[in-house]
């Protein structure tokens, strides 16, 4: 599922009119309309962090975690990762280490996975 048709789904699953969650985050709900339909690039992190937010509370849902969801799915790097990537060439080595051996989000997980097992 991509950005557009994910924010559609959850704004829908906390039953909010696309009016109703734009006052809630402070835009226009036109301009969340074109969001959901494509139309416009994905908006800005804190834009994308307060839509995580309402939606969160609506849906009992972790907030940071759907955060990072939406962030990642509008095909940006949450700023927090960006910086700590920006300080620790190690961290960037790291993740060019991985290579081809992690290309999926199962195998991402279980390479996570393994990392709190240990």
């Amino acid at each position: 599922m991509d950005f557009p048709q994910r924010l559609r789904a959850l704004r829908r699953e906390a039953r909010l009119s696309q009016r109703g969650l734009a006052e809630r985050v402070n835009v226009d709900f036109t301009y969340l309309s074109k969001i959901e339909n494509g139309r416009v690039e994905p908006p800005s992190e804190t834009v994308l962090k307060n839509i995580a937010a309402v939606l969160a509370e609506e849906l009992g849902l972790d907030g940071t975690e759907l955060s990072d969801e939406l962030i990642t799915l509008a095909g940006k790097i949450p700023s927090d990762l960006a910086e700590t990537l920006a300080r620790n060439p190690g961290a960037v080595r790291f993740l060019r280490s991985l290579g081809d051996d992690v290309r999926s989000a199962d195998e991402w997980q279980r390479l996570i996975q393994g990392q709190e097992t240990e």
